[in-house]
């Protein structure tokens, strides 16, 4: 009797609940809700037209609320859209940023995440958890076989202070990457090295401010790599643009810069003791997810990209689902990952990296205070600078490698001991071309479809 009543109440329940569901009385066209919303509150909300076209909201009229805003989420949420408000009474919608927090998110993410830990001890049992998935998040463990080939290297020119080199190097069996190897003239004994990565700047490598860092840098007595991003640069010849905005283009980031540094480390002359990488924006998530990855970097500078609220807008930087591993992460814990190496975080005051100072970089000096080494941490805050990797942060950046490595940084200063870069040659872009000026060079068996890519990672 008692089994016959839940059974029969649960039959009802169901056809109550299936009822509540297929009911689509309360269903709206989006651009209509949208319509409601701004007469509602008296507001202007604009958007791409194919954003909203056939869209429907489902209880749209019960998603209302006092608030505004309040509202917007409840209605934007169920279509993955997002609402930026742009002044007074106005606001844009935009496709869902899964890369973005809000500032507010990310701080209350720091604080999460610092309840996982509170010593040495349970920091390196997260930083283990965190690598080991990091790792697999990239399809990179195991690592791939490492092609059999010598480095394509062409066009040595001999500058004030230093050398250059055009170098392609095969990281997956006809896939390469490109770059420029800049080393110290009549230099004795065993080198720093330095790995530049690209950032998303206009021009990728051969823009000046690039040739600028990799020139001093070696001016100061170390070897400096600069290299494309993937489908970038000289790696555009082989893939699409737009497959530089594909997920996977995360990982040939990560298996290049690991495969430049085995060649690097390779060299006679090369100092597995002093090894550094620096890039800013995209180079900038390179930089911080490789020292993250290889206990072989030795210092670290990523520049106008630590945040607890941007992840990197390009799939190449957030597209593997790394910022998933352990439950959740952010580019502040990982960048926490170097302790207690050397690290030099360099903001602003007009990008995602505003707040560092009083957000993100606090965190990074408790992890380092579990080694007993806050002092190997530092922040170079540019206030009134916007994003980019200019002179004032080059110099940051010069200062922090030549004091942790010992390099000579009285040859790249004046008299008054002012940083100066007159001495570097700005070259133009076919100077640094790998493959010829008609890209002539190309390798027979370069890969040029993203598909055989992909297989490669099956």
């Amino acid at each position: 009797m008692y089994k016959s009543l839940v059974a029969g109440f649960l039959v009802l329940l169901a056809s109550f609940s299936f009822a509540q569901t297929a009911d689509d009385a309360f269903r709206k066209p989006l651009k209509e809700v949208i319509s409601d919303i701004e007469n509602q509150f008296h507001v202007k909300i604009r958007y791409p037209e194919d954003l909203v076209k056939d869209r429907m909201v489902t209880y749209a009229g019960w998603r209302f609320r006092p608030d505004l805003e309040q509202t917007l989420f409840n209605v934007m949420s169920s279509q993955d859209i997002t609402f930026v408000k742009e002044g007074e009474g106005k606001y844009k919608l935009q496709n869902f940023q899964y890369h973005l927090k809000t500032p507010l998110e990310g701080k209350q993410q720091l604080e999460y995440l610092w309840t996982k830990f509170n010593d040495v001890t349970s920091w390196e049992s997260r930083k283990k958890e965190l690598r080991e998935c990091m790792w697999k998040a990239l399809k990179l463990s195991p690592l791939p076989a490492k092609p059999a080939s010598r480095p394509v290297i062409s066009n040595r020119r001999t500058m004030n202070g230093y050398t250059i080199e055009n170098v392609a190097l095969e990281t997956l069996p006809g896939v390469y990457v490109c770059g420029s190897l800049y080393r110290p003239l009549n230099a004795k004994g065993k080198l720093p090295v330095i790995l530049n990565p690209d950032g998303h700047f206009g021009d990728g490598r051969y823009r000046a401010d690039c040739q600028y860092r990799c020139a001093m840098q070696a001016k100061m007595g170390a070897i400096s790599f600069s290299y494309d991003l993937f489908a970038w640069g000289e790696s555009a010849l082989q893939f699409k643009p737009s497959d530089h905005r594909k997920s996977l283009a995360m990982s040939v980031h990560a298996l290049n810069s690991i495969r430049i540094l085995d060649w690097l480390l390779s060299m006679k002359n090369a100092d597995p003791n002093r090894v550094a990488i620096t890039g800013g924006s995209g180079g900038g998530s390179q930089t911080m997810l490789i020292t993250a990855l290889d206990d072989r970097i030795k210092l670290s500078v990523p520049v106008v990209m630590m945040s607890s609220y941007h992840s990197g807008g390009c799939p190449c930087e957030s597209g593997m689902g790394v910022h998933l591993c352990g439950g959740g992460t952010n580019n502040v814990e990982i960048a926490a990952m170097a302790a207690p190496r050397p690290q030099l975080i360099i903001s602003d005051g007009k990008d995602w990296t505003q707040q560092v100072p009083q957000v993100e970089f606090p965190y990074l000096k408790k992890v380092y205070d579990f080694y007993g080494k806050t002092g190997e941490v530092e922040n170079a805050h540019f206030p009134q600078e916007g994003h980019d990797y200019g002179l004032s942060k080059r110099v940051a950046m010069y200062q922090f490698v030549a004091k942790h490595f010992n390099l000579d940084i009285k040859k790249i200063q004046d008299k008054e001991g002012r940083i100066h870069e007159s001495g570097v040659t700005i070259e133009k872009y076919p100077a640094m071309y790998v493959f010829g000026e008609k890209r002539e060079s190309l390798p027979a068996n370069a890969v040029k479809d993203f598909a055989q890519l992909e297989e490669m990672f099956k």
